[in-house]
């Protein structure tokens, strides 16, 4: 059985993580997008977090991050230790399954669906954040599709943080 967080109406993304862990986190995003102005990775480090949130909270749900906020679990994940107890604490290890960009793996209404997701689950969407993959406003170094999750049986353990 998988214990949720539960997110309050209008939660802060932010809160998933200690102030110097959320600096770390947006600190990489910034590093890897050296034209990115710290506040901008800020707002994909916080997106990135609620993603996350999201995705444990509703994993029966096919979600997609934006390329955009892609970036910023990227960042997440590199950050190991970070990204290791925030899943244990959401109760969910959120795996990226990441593919080259291809139009045959695009879904169009996964970013909808996706945005609809996490303001269920009590965060606000920032929607410039979340534009479809040709659309490269906010440039970032993230340039992946998604699989879906690993599936049941494949030799991880989706309830911790690890292989079996």
């Amino acid at each position: 059985m998988t214990t949720m967080v539960e997110s309050p109406p209008n939660a802060d993304s932010r809160d998933l993580l200690t102030p110097d862990e959320f600096a770390l986190v947006a600190g990489v995003v910034q590093r890897n997008n050296c034209e990115m102005t710290s506040e901008t990775a800020e707002r994909i480090t916080s997106q990135a977090l609620a993603y996350v949130a999201t995705c444990a909270t509703f994993p029966h749900l096919r979600l997609r991050p934006s390329r955009t906020v892609d970036e910023g679990w990227h960042a997440l994940i590199l950050c190991t230790v970070v990204y290791a107890r925030l899943c244990r604490e959401l109760g969910l290890f959120v795996h990226h399954a990441p593919e080259p960009p291809g139009p045959e793996r695009h879904d169009p209404g996964a970013l909808s669906r996706t945005m609809t997701a996490m303001r269920a689950a009590g965060y606000p969407v920032e929607p410039d954040l979340w534009v479809p993959p040709t659309d490269r406003t906010i440039p970032v170094a993230a340039d992946c599709e998604h699989s879906e999750p690993p599936p049941a049986g494949c030799g991880f353990d989706c309830s911790n943080t690890g292989p079996n």
